[in-house]
């Protein structure tokens, strides 16, 4: 691995602070992915905001973040993290300042994809800073501090940002992150000392630009479908191109001698099921806290506090289960213990998709017990499995997929669990009596519906739900996906038994594997 050169490292007594900094740098960026969930409604009230377009506001950051978070940490690896996190933090909160001052759906699109690429400068950073600049002997601490901070972050801010719509409106989301990334800023400035990787290989410039060129084009095809229809060719050709670009950027990666990521990694069958399960695990996740943000306050008519507040027996699961899992790794081996975390996330969101206008919320608890439950067992092996598949020199690669993996997944569970809700409200809402108008302005989000009153809001509340259903479904689908994948993978290989006679003529031989 090559050396680093850096300041001198910080003191034992600055450990904590420099810990503390980054770790409120990571919650920052971590819970806005989330965060502005619990506003959508308020959001879609205030500024007309359409459910595509509420899908972009959202959308909008996790795949600008997914996007440029490879470059952006080969950035700060090459020029100084300390520097990247100065720069993302200035991004991040400029950005959350303008968004507070707008009220159109496109500007806020557009400034959430800039919080996204000042978010994707801070997170690499923060754990490589962390790396670089603790003694080995207090390393794991400190990573383990990150990694729950990583986990919970989301959920903090949710609650927060409910907390908060309980007395002001969607913009207290964006102060929220302005005030946090001032904060992590004087921080930085003050006690995280500088630290870069030198003789680093130039930025692969080509790669970063083909990923980011394929990742757009899907995402943008499938957040768009409901609108355009899923047969409509832009709709085909968009997600044709997408994949036809990744598919070049792959090729083009493989020819490289040291590429942006390296698709040979894939051939480890624990990496590959690491990386798979990791980004399916938030497709669900981030899908349905989009969704059931939405569900709670439209359909149901809770507060913003009180949907927030719903979350919290998923935490409760995760957390103790989390704690648990790496005993059950040791006792029962990776693949039982991670297998049975995504089969019980898809049995949840079977149980979560039953819920109607009427449902008790017990239903909904007995949905989020087993969803938390799940994700916390699922995590652990998964996060292990891409470390534990790498050299030593490559762990920070190994980190790097772990957070591309998440964002990605979550770029694309909001895009299509998203997409689903919206085509399925927007093809059975019809309402009758009423102006063309306003049946149109209804047919453009809940939050619309719900503010023309009467009739009209209590189908809206009816067509909501019956999209929810197939949106969580398809969630289920997507988890149970990856459970057989990962029981696939993780298959134990079947080794040839010795002969006891001479092989027959033409007879192949049993290849086994080394894992």
């Amino acid at each position: 691995m090559p050396s680093l050169t850096a300041t001198a490292a910080p003191p034992a007594s600055r450990h904590t602070r420099v810990l503390i900094v980054t770790c409120l740098a990571l919650g920052t960026v971590v819970a806005a992915m989330a965060s502005l969930n619990v506003a959508l409604p308020d959001l879609a009230r205030d500024t007309h905001a359409t459910q595509t377009d509420l899908s972009w506001i959202v959308d909008a950051y996790s795949l600008v973040f997914a996007s440029l978070l490879l470059p952006a940490g080969a950035l700060g690896d090459r020029f100084g993290r300390r520097r990247a996190l100065l720069v993302g933090l200035t991004v991040f909160g400029a950005g959350s300042l303008a968004a507070v001052l707008t009220t159109s759906p496109t500007a806020l699109i557009a400034l959430r994809g800039v919080l996204g690429a000042g978010a994707a400068l801070v997170m690499p950073a923060t754990l490589s800073t962390i790396t670089s600049t603790f003694p080995r002997a207090q390393r794991a601490r400190a990573v383990s501090v990150w990694a729950a901070v990583a986990g919970a972050a989301a959920l903090v801010g949710v609650f927060a940002t409910g907390a908060l719509l309980e007395q002001w409106s969607w913009r207290s989301a964006f102060w929220l992150n302005v005030t946090l990334a001032a904060v992590a800023l004087v921080g930085t400035l003050v006690f995280v000392p500088e630290s870069a990787e030198a003789n680093r290989p130039r930025l692969d410039v080509t790669g970063a630009l083909l990923s980011v060129a394929g990742l757009v084009a899907l995402v943008y095809s499938v957040i768009e479908a409901p609108t355009r229809g899923w047969a409509d060719p832009l709709t085909l050709g968009g997600i044709g191109l997408g994949l036809l670009v990744l598919a070049g950027y792959t090729r083009y990666e493989l020819r490289r001698p040291q590429p942006l990521l390296d698709p040979r990694l894939f051939r480890d069958r624990h990496f590959a099921a690491g990386s798979l399960s990791i980004m399916l695990q938030f497709f669900v996740f981030f899908g349905f806290v989009f969704v059931m943000m939405q569900y709670l306050q439209l359909v149901r008519g809770d507060s913003a506090l009180v949907a927030a507040a719903s979350m919290f027996p998923m935490a409760l699961a995760m957390v103790p289960v989390s704690r648990l899992t790496p005993r059950l790794v040791a006792r029962f081996g990776f693949r039982a213990p991670w297998t049975l975390g995504l089969l019980a996330v898809a049995a949840a969101m079977g149980v979560l998709s039953r819920a109607d206008a009427d449902s008790s919320y017990w239903l909904i608890a007995a949905g989020l017990v087993p969803l938390g439950a799940g994700m916390g067992l699922a995590m652990t092996p998964a996060t292990t499995a891409i470390t534990d598949a790498l050299p030593r020199s490559l762990q920070s690669v190994g980190s790097a997929m772990n957070d591309l993996a998440r964002e990605l997944g979550g770029a694309l569970g909001i895009a299509v669990l998203g997409s689903l809700l919206s085509a399925w409200y927007r093809d059975h809402l019809h309402p009758a009596g009423v102006p063309d108008q306003v049946a149109e302005a209804a047919r453009s989000s809940p939050a619309a519906a719900h503010a023309v009153g009467g009739p009209v809001a209590e189908q809206a509340r009816g067509a909501f739900v019956d999209g929810m259903h197939v949106a969580l479904l398809g969630g289920g689908v997507a988890a149970a996906l990856a459970a057989v994948a990962v029981a696939v993978l993780l298959a134990p290989a079947r080794r040839a038994t010795p002969p006891q006679d001479a092989p027959r003529e033409g007879a192949r031989p049993a290849v086994g594997s080394s894992r």
